[in-house]
């Protein structure tokens, strides 16, 4: 019913003869800058997204809100900051949330202008039953990977997606090929009288890790292993532990001692480079479309994802590795070229209001990138924010990543000498301005934990600090880490 009212007033708004770009929105779930045009790994194999970034503007410092899905997508679909809203875990969903309730998400913002609006794979969470037809007119395929009957990998955690491996000839089979698919008949079928924004979320190279064996004949199984250092948690504060207390994602150490590190590494980028073709088919198709020379393509990734950097895998850190993403803007009035200023993925729906003329909510929390699209070089107000769980942040400048714990233990990088964070300079004299300059962006507002908040929680209950909702004993060592 709310996508119907919006859609009545957004016929209404649209004049004759007014111009508006249609929107192709692609999201990728847990892709890092593994990617070629980024250089994250030197056997990265990702074509597709590297000829859009040649077309558009290439955000080469962009940050997610939150290093997790249901908050970062909460984040860029609402425009609020974790901060602000509450939603730190994987549930609840915004919908569930009584701030969000009735809050104008960014699809229906398109429809309210009078936009025709279609869905395919993951764009919201898909935990807490996101009900997508109040969000989009029409909803595609949601995809899922197929699953062998049995894990290839018997990992620490018995979850059957914390695996990876070749598996699957027929690339019908996986949800990225569905999606694609999918999005290509939305494209397809959008009608011919009013713009279109059509979402497509990709689900890999999210675990599990799977993609058709002939992506894995793509890559060594000698694959070069990201640069660590096995005592590189030695300056960082013991509290930066407590944001990934205990994971389904095995840490380092098991990896190595299990032979996996190499096997992971090689089907994290299999499973990338099986994603990016799926990618380019639903780019052929755009481009086949005489509508494509007037659509904005927009491709941004939810957060990054570790690959044995500082001794763990997955997501849900405050480090470079977890919050940096691919964001790649491409189409009419755009200059290409590569920014190096910081963005965050919360500029997406006031940047896209801009460009297409919609009714923005006055709560928007994040920049328009117009003036990045128009000239690379413009220099930014402020460095991008990245919260995980209530009173931990990182602010990341053009050169300098800032961290701040909910114990007020810190952090402090110089990218430019540092790129893989390895030397913590928060102890040092030296850096005091370079901290006040960094911490004056930490948020004023540190909304509490939403009702329901579940899954990747960390919270402080009577002076004991909790790991969803287990008790963390001060001094113990987290589970699986190979300290000891």
């Amino acid at each position: 019913m709310r996508v119907v009212v919006l859609l009545i007033m957004g016929l209404a708004l649209l004049t004759a003869g007014e111009a508006r770009p249609n929107v192709l929105l692609i999201a990728v779930d847990d892709l890092n800058d593994w990617v070629g045009c980024l250089q994250g790994h030197p056997q990265a194999f990702t074509p597709n997204l590297d000829r859009l970034a040649k077309r558009g503007v290439l955000f080469a410092n962009a940050h997610c809100q939150a290093p997790l899905c249901n908050p970062s997508r909460t984040s860029l679909l609402f425009g609020r900051r974790p901060s602000t809203t509450g939603v730190y875990g994987l549930a609840p969903a915004p919908r569930q949330v009584e701030s969000l309730r009735t809050a104008v998400s960014l699809p229906q913002a398109f429809a309210a202008a009078g936009y025709h609006t279609a869905t395919c794979g993951k764009i919201f969470h898909d935990a807490g039953g996101a009900k997508l037809a109040d969000e989009f007119q029409v909803v595609g395929t949601r995809g899922a990977p197929p699953y062998p009957a049995k894990k290839f990998v018997t990992t620490p955690d018995a979850m059957k997606a914390v695996d990876w491996g070749a598996f699957e000839a027929d690339e019908k089979k996986h949800g990225d090929w569905q999606i694609a698919e999918s999005a290509i008949g939305q494209l397809q079928a959008a009608p011919a009288d009013r713009p279109f924004l059509i979402a497509a979320g990709f689900r890999y190279p999210h675990l599990p890790c799977f993609a058709p064996p002939a992506w894995f004949a793509r890559f060594p199984v000698d694959i070069t292993l990201p640069p660590v250092r096995l005592d590189d948690r030695q300056d960082v504060p013991a509290f930066a532990w407590y944001l990934h207390w205990s994971l389904p994602e095995p840490r380092l150490s098991w990896l190595q001692a299990n032979q996996q590190w190499q096997p992971l590494v090689r089907s994290y980028l299999a499973s990338t480079a099986f994603m990016d073709a799926q990618l380019g088919r639903l780019l052929d198709a755009l481009d086949a479309d005489p509508r494509g020379r007037d659509t904005i393509v927009v491709l941004w990734s939810d957060h990054g994802w570790h690959l044995g950097e500082k001794s763990i895998t997955g997501k849900n850190t405050l480090w470079e590795r977890s919050t940096r993403v691919p964001l790649i803007i491409a189409g009419p009035g755009i200059t290409p070229g590569v920014c190096r200023e910081p963005a965050e993925l919360l500029d997406l729906y006031p940047t896209l209001a801009a460009r297409c003329a919609l009714k923005a909510p006055t709560e928007l929390e994040g920049l328009d990138l117009s003036p990045q699209l128009a000239d690379v070089r413009t220099a930014r107000t402020r460095p991008a924010l990245t919260t995980h769980n209530r009173g931990n942040h990182a602010v990341r400048s053009t050169r300098w990543r800032y961290i701040r714990y909910a114990d007020g233990s810190q952090e402090l990088y110089d990218l430019e000498r540092d790129p893989n964070e390895w030397t913590n300079l928060a102890n040092d004299p030296a850096q005091s301005a370079i901290i006040a300059d960094h911490a004056r962006f930490l948020p004023t507002t540190e909304a509490p934990l939403v009702p329901g908040s579940a899954h990747r929680i960390l919270e402080q209950r009577d002076g004991v600090w909790y790991w969803e909702g287990k008790a963390i004993v001060p001094g113990s060592v987290p589970p699986g880490s190979g300290l000891p």
